[in-house]
């Protein structure tokens, strides 16, 4: 066994399993899908640590959210095999290739047009997921609805354009940073409605473009 896949099993092991994990197929596709390959060669011995994990080279910062984190919400937002979902913000497209595992079609934006043609070459084996440089708030209304939307990272600002983009019956899933402490989050969209339920406490970085708008100081 590779040093890779020995810390692939140790992320699942220690970070995933005991932080309430136990949807298999989520588990299967975290022991599955090599976490490093989405990650700069400089800093790959840091892909199975248990930290939001920077993946910029240049630019604003951009993360992979914590593996036990990310097992969370992909766990929270019962993905069916048959689901289109689309992963906001998802950076060099870890994310994206975990969800792969899970439904049918996946769209993956990314504001950074560097990391999304980053994301659009690791995930290029993979038929069922489209990779797009879009900002975070914006989504992709050209794939909606849909039955799935899960952010990698968090917002301060309600995502009034990704709610949009919901299916009725659908439901986004991220980490809400609009009070504190942050915590994870399920919006679902029913009756034309907008259902908001609080998960877990949680923190991850906020995503572009999901900022709260700096107050004036005089």
């Amino acid at each position: 066994m590779s040093g890779f896949s020995t810390a692939r099993l140790k992320m699942v092991d220690g970070q995933v399993r005991t932080n309430d994990v136990t949807d298999r197929r989520i588990l299967d596709a975290m022991l599955t899908v090599p976490r490093e390959a989405f990650v700069p060669v400089a800093r790959q011995a840091l892909a199975y640590l248990d930290l939001d994990l920077d993946v910029s080279e240049g630019g604003a910062k951009r993360f992979l959210i914590k593996p036990q984190l990310t097992g969370k919400l992909l766990q929270a937002a019962e993905i069916g095999e048959g689901d289109n979902v689309l992963v906001v913000g998802c950076a060099t497209g870890y994310l994206a290739a975990l969800t792969a595992t899970l439904a049918r079609q996946i769209t993956a934006t990314e504001c950074d047009s560097a990391l999304a043609a980053k994301a659009k070459d690791a995930c290029a084996s993979l038929a069922n997921v489209t990779c797009k440089a879009a900002a975070c708030a914006e989504g992709d209304p050209s794939a909606a609805p849909y039955d799935v939307i899960i952010l990698n990272g968090a917002f301060e600002v309600t995502p009034e354009a990704l709610l949009g983009q919901l299916k009725e019956g659908g439901r986004l899933v991220g980490v809400s940073a609009q009070s504190t402490p942050p915590r994870a989050m399920i919006v679902t969209h029913t009756h034309g409605e907008f259902g908001h339920r609080a998960l877990f406490d949680a923190a991850a970085p906020v995503l572009p473009g999901l900022e709260r708008a700096a107050a004036f100081v005089f």
